[in-house]
């Protein structure tokens, strides 16, 4: 089977979009699949050599990993459809499978110019996440877009991928073709050594197991004023914020550090609780993934996930908790470190269950071969393919 993977993003980025994206891709050609990633210009990081990945020039790609709308982005899109189309034209790819709303719209004027048929993986709801972006007296009108948005691309879609149960119930009640809830994946990796993480911690002025921690970006639909507010309520105990981004130092209430890959996970193992303050539901956060493979002790929203439960692999909170509820667990959870352990390896053996790509990625090519009409006795053995380049 031959799949395109598109998004409209640059690749690769330490963002949760990309690494959710470059993961299932590699999963797929793990199982069998030829895969080409098609995306704009290069991000940072390196690409994966065994990953064949097709951009559109740099020039035209969006500057920076913000998410929300820019000026550049229709400009970018219509790039990135011609040039999806002239690498189908070449390959003809069996389906396309279009990460996010934006590259959903992509993928369905390439499929209306003569391209294959469309996945859909929603990354989010718009209905939910539009409004972050906008200020509050348009907020509400937003609301009503990203919910004109959502079903607009379900009904064109071929099929739909939700990451979750919350989702599929919003995308199911407007859709007609196929929607499987297929969420995101991780694979389990050894722990880093004492010295490692105590070498982190001391890095960025935190004691293992004496600190919380939020890793992830700072956009907005992340709630990044209640964790400003959180950090003030946990004080005299540190709040830290790891992040890709630039960090300002200057902040006196939020700990903010830009975090180097090394430092990532040796970082995360020495925290002793990890929480996700997000409320826009819809999607998967993938730094709920990181947290879930890393043991922490998580305190997050009901409603983000569906493979997380209360008491047993994580501390969920109501959808509308404020920083006074975060603080609360988040203080219980420091003082209690039995409790942490036991809702940290909960949170691993979640991770482990339900979020293991080779059948996560055998369930995304039976929807595909579904819409296909193919049983999936009829799949072919994968072809050789050049791997790590930028024009097939």
């Amino acid at each position: 089977m031959r799949l395109a993977l598109v998004g409209a993003f640059a690749f690769p980025a330490p963002q949760g979009s990309q690494v959710y994206a470059r993961d299932q891709a590699l999963a797929l050609r793990d199982a069998g699949a030829e895969v080409v990633m098609v995306c704009y210009g290069a991000g940072a990081g390196s690409t994966p050599p065994e990953l064949e990945v097709v951009r559109i020039p740099r020039a035209l790609s969006p500057l920076g990993f913000r998410s929300g709308p820019r000026i550049g982005k229709p400009l970018a899109d219509g790039a990135l459809a011609l040039r999806l189309l002239h690498v189908h034209r070449r390959r003809r790819f069996d389906a396309l499978i279009a990460h996010n709303a934006e590259a959903a719209a992509v993928g369905l004027t390439a499929r209306a110019l003569g391209g294959p048929p469309v996945v859909y993986v929603a990354h989010t709801l718009l209905e939910e996440e539009l409004s972050a972006y906008a200020p509050e007296v348009a907020r509400r009108s937003c609301d009503a877009l990203g919910r004109s948005l959502d079903a607009a691309i379900v009904r064109r879609a071929d099929a739909t991928i939700a990451l979750g149960s919350f989702a599929a119930r919003r995308l199911g009640r407007v859709g007609r073709a196929p929607l499987a809830v297929i969420p995101p994946g991780i694979g389990a990796g050894a722990a880093p050594d004492r010295e490692a993480i105590g070498a982190a911690c001391a890095r960025y002025g935190v004691e293992p197991g004496g600190f919380s921690l939020y890793a992830g970006n700072l956009d907005r639909y992340q709630e990044p004023e209640l964790l400003h507010d959180l950090a003030a309520r946990l004080s005299p105990h540190p709040l830290l914020v790891a992040t890709h981004g630039p960090a300002d130092r200057d902040d006196a209430r939020l700990r903010i550090a830009s975090v180097t890959p090394e430092d990532w996970r040796p970082l995360l193992h020495g925290a002793a609780v990890a929480v996700a303050t997000r409320a826009r539901r819809g999607g998967f956060p993938i730094k709920l993934l990181n947290y879930m493979e890393a043991g922490r002790a998580i305190v997050a929203r009901q409603d983000q996930v569906d493979t997380l439960e209360h008491g047993e692999s994580a501390w969920l909170l109501p959808i509308d908790a404020d920083a006074g509820a975060f603080a609360h667990a988040t203080r219980d959870l420091l003082a209690d470190p039995d409790r942490r352990d036991a809702l940290g390896r909960g949170a691993r053996r979640a991770a482990a269950h339900h979020h293991h790509w080779p059948s996560l990625a055998a369930r995304t090519l039976a929807l595909v071969e579904k819409i296909l009409g193919r049983s999936p006795r009829q799949r072919l053995p994968p072809q050789k393919t050049k791997t790590g380049t930028d024009d097939p």
